[in-house]
């Protein structure tokens, strides 16, 4: 794998994960109380033997770049590194490519420079906002093996999925042969659903799914992909730069069936969280031979005394007080939940520091309660982004009858979800 480079693409503006893109880029959006969204692909990629890995960022990038520049460090004989690209103008350039990524693609090109190196065949294009495990390996061999061009990865979906995906068509040989984004129409669907056949020759239960949904994940022969994007002024690979070279060129399908998720909305971030909690979660983090990495902390145990905790993830570093109970939800580093709390369905995002005792001072003398939950609060059905001031005898809950956003001074409720802001304060007793 010493001839892959890996371009992890680290989103747009992240507009429906806000208000947690706020402050941050959509591939930085904490995970599953510990890991950031970022270290998903970075990990696969690592796990995978690749690593020289570029990052490409543009929006709200400071702290995902201080995460990667802290957690991705190599030695100085195995060649490896994790570089951030982030947008930039540069001498010699048109005036008309003066302006920030346009695109998916139209990032890769703005770096192309960096690719067309004499030691690289191979490149490959992840998301930085997906939840996933797969082995490269797996998919580079099935490019070799068909003497592809380019090689998709794709899941078999229903086609209940099928209508917010971009779905493909394979032949026999699993070339793709055509491709058609978010089928609404019966129609549409008949033109690109698959026999059932095809799945089973190649060991998938297909389960009355019969769609080919892509993932996002591309691999490029490093030539193929220089002048895709050299010879066209497409600006998105899903858009332009795929279904092209399905005309001119040999696209290959890479089919995987384990769980893949795209964290793009508020929804699909807290059910996916929740879903990690489970028991019998659909990704296990839990690993011996493909680790999810991220930042070492340092941080000591969580200490709780008395309290009921089921189905749920508590990350380093916290402290529960007695009669607490905790269900079905994530919690965060460093955060403190005082006394007869109560969470349940909630994600928790935790603290980036312990407060000090002069903060604390500084918190009362203020009438701010202190970073964490207060003693008899309740928090169900909702979201608290990192750093939230939460007091006593408060109530965070969500409402699923709500389906429409709404926007309010210290919180949103999008989906049913309520989704308080980093750093908001919730003084004693604050109801909706």
């Amino acid at each position: 794998m010493k001839n892959v480079v890996a371009v992890v693409l680290g989103g747009g503006r992240g507009s429906r994960l806000q208000p947690l893109t706020s402050y941050r880029s959509k591939p930085a959006v904490p995970l599953a109380g510990k890991y950031r969204l970022i270290d998903i692909p970075l990990s696969n990629c690592l796990n995978s033997g690749i690593n020289q890995i570029f990052v490409l960022t543009q929006f709200l990038s400071v702290s995902l770049h201080r995460h990667i520049r802290g957690t991705y460090r190599f030695d100085d004989f195995s060649r490896g590194f994790v570089e951030i690209l982030a947008a930039q103008q540069t001498i010699g350039q048109p005036d008309d490519h003066h302006d920030w990524y346009q695109g998916t693609a139209d990032a890769v090109r703005k770096n192309l420079r960096y690719l067309v190196q004499p030691d690289v065949e191979y490149v490959l294009i992840l998301s930085g906002d997906q939840l996933y495990r797969m082995d490269f390996g797996q998919m580079l061999a099935t490019h070799r093996e068909s003497g592809a061009d380019v090689t998709i990865a794709a899941k078999p979906v229903d086609r209940s999925a099928a209508s917010s995906l971009g779905i493909m068509r394979v032949d026999d040989t699993g070339r793709v042969v055509g491709f058609l984004e978010k089928p609404q129409t019966e129609a549409e669907l008949r033109d690109v659903t698959m026999d059932a056949r095809w799945f089973a020759q190649r060991g998938i239960d297909a389960g009355g799914r019969d769609c080919l949904a892509s993932m996002g994940i591309y691999l490029f022969h490093r030539e193929t992909l220089v002048a895709a994007l050299e010879k066209t002024n497409y600006q998105d690979f899903g858009k332009g730069v795929f279904p092209a070279s399905i005309r001119s060129r040999h696209v290959q399908l890479h089919a995987f069936d384990g769980y893949w998720e795209d964290i793009g909305t508020i929804r699909s971030f807290f059910d996916a969280n929740l879903r990690l909690a489970q028991a019998d979660p659909p990704f296990d983090l839990a690993s011996a031979t493909a680790p999810i990495y991220t930042r070492a902390r340092f941080l000591p145990p969580t200490r709780a005394s008395g309290v009921t905790i089921r189905d749920s993830l508590v990350a380093d570093g916290c402290v529960i007080g007695s009669g607490s109970v905790i269900e079905n939800s994530v919690i965060g580093l460093r955060y403190r939940i005082g006394r007869d709390v109560t969470i349940r369905n909630a994600v928790i995002m935790g603290a980036d520091y312990y407060e000090t005792p002069q903060q604390l001072a500084s918190d009362q003398q203020e009438g701010r309660p202190p970073i964490g939950i207060g003693d008899g609060s309740v928090v169900e059905g909702a979201i608290v982004d990192k750093n939230c001031y939460i007091g006593a005898a408060t109530n965070v809950i969500g409402d699923p009858r709500q389906t429409d956003r709404v926007v309010a001074d210290r919180w949103e409720l999008l989906d049913g979800i309520l989704v308080i802001p980093k750093g908001a304060v919730l003084p004693d007793g604050w109801r909706r």
